[in-house]
């Protein structure tokens, strides 16, 4: 009796831990687009930022009634303009001006934004260009700003983060290494804000160090044994997503965010579950495949919003599959150790596992219902 109530409560700490979490893991990491073109000492561009952003440092819903309209953004177009430029410059022998000229809306995957039209005047053609971005770190460190540059003709693309907010660039200078190691660094960054993405590889990988005989679980006798089933499981996963994220990003393959989302949720759901509810005991290699697919299309929704260099376009490309692969390995690597060690406790198999795998089904289901309904049940 008094075993049970301490596996109860090794669930009850870790349901509750999740359910705690679930406000910073459940919607997507926030993201600006800004695209520049610099032609000699004209500037002219784009700011797309999300209004949920916006409202959160500005405060946009005047009545508090949980919807932004047009006619609030609207009313408030100077003040977002003010906030949004005083987090922006660009110098090139002097600062360059930039204003807002135009005030619109645009639909991203992930919601409204507003659309900022921006022209400025440089006071050099030939000096080098210094952007300085800092929107949204003082209250935001997750925040990145995607930059699409074209600098008298030659393009570049950059991921602005509070490390990497401050950007030179010279005219004609263009380094295809730097391309490279910018979206691998992209690319690790988005498997560790990509909690879907990381709860379904968890999922999988928790049972890679138990052995189930009929209703009893165990163990597995030596690293090995677990080491395998772990490649198994990374390797197909890392095919698979691999294809489809190429493909996407590319635009051979188009699918509806919403669809890819909450077909994202579903196989995180189906894999939590699996491990309460045993269905696939073996090969769990496929499993990972078969959902590893649909991941690459999630994968792939920053490459889409960012856009590929087409003078870099392969290697570009390659740079984030090896980063997403560097970030998963990380991942894996810190807990295989770790789960290995603690694999013949009751800690691990109920505390770990057993919790484990239903705090995850429980935020899945949160997400599922959220994506694919359209609903918003928890607030960030």
């Amino acid at each position: 009796m008094m075993r049970t109530i301490q596996r109860l409560r090794h669930i009850g700490v870790v349901l509750l831990l999740a359910l705690t979490a679930l406000p910073c893991a459940a919607h997507k990491a926030s993201d600006s687009y800004l695209v520049l073109d610099v032609a000699g000492q004209q500037v002219s561009g784009q700011w797309d930022i999300a209004l949920r952003d916006i409202d959160f440092a500005q405060g946009l819903d005047a009545n508090s009634d949980g919807e932004i309209t047009w006619g609030e953004v609207r009313a408030r177009h100077a003040d977002i303009a003010a906030w949004a430029m005083g987090r922006l410059s660009v110098q090139r022998g002097g600062d360059c001006g930039l204003q807002v000229t135009e005030h619109l809306v645009d639909t991203h995957t992930d919601g409204t934004y507003a659309v900022l039209r921006l022209s400025g005047q440089c006071p050099s053609a030939v000096a080098p260009l210094e952007l300085n971005y800092r929107l949204l770190f003082d209250l935001d460190t997750l925040h990145r700003g995607l930059l699409r540059l074209k600098l008298d003709g030659l393009e570049q693309t950059a991921v602005l983060s509070p490390d990497t907010g401050i950007l030179q660039v010279n005219a004609g200078e263009s380094s295809r290494l730097s391309q490279f190691l910018q979206y691998l660094v992209e690319g690790v960054w988005h498997i560790w804000i990509g909690f879907d993405h990381i709860l379904f590889l968890l999922a999988l990988l928790l049972p890679a160090v138990l052995v189930r005989q009929g209703r009893a679980v165990h163990g597995v006798d030596t690293f090995g044994v677990a080491l395998r089933e772990v490649l198994w499981v990374v390797t197909a996963f890392t095919v698979a997503h691999s294809l489809t994220l190429t493909l996407a990003a590319l635009r051979i393959v188009e699918l509806p965010s919403r669809w890819v989302e909450s077909a994202i949720a579903a196989s995180v759901v189906l894999a939590a579950a699996n491990n309460l509810w045993p269905v696939v005991h073996r090969r769990l290699w496929v499993v990972a495949f078969c959902f590893g697919l649909i991941h690459g299309f999630g994968f792939a929704s920053v490459l889409t919003e960012l856009g590929l260099p087409t003078d870099t376009l392969v290697l570009s490309l390659l740079g984030f599959n090896l980063g997403v692969e560097a970030g998963q390995l990380a991942i894996v690597a810190a807990f295989l150790p770790v789960a290995f060690a603690l694999r013949s406790t009751q800690f691990y198999r109920w505390g770990v596992f057993t919790a484990g795998s239903a705090a995850t089904l429980v935020v899945a289901l949160i997400w599922l219902a959220e994506r694919a309904l359209n609903l918003k049940l928890i607030t960030a």
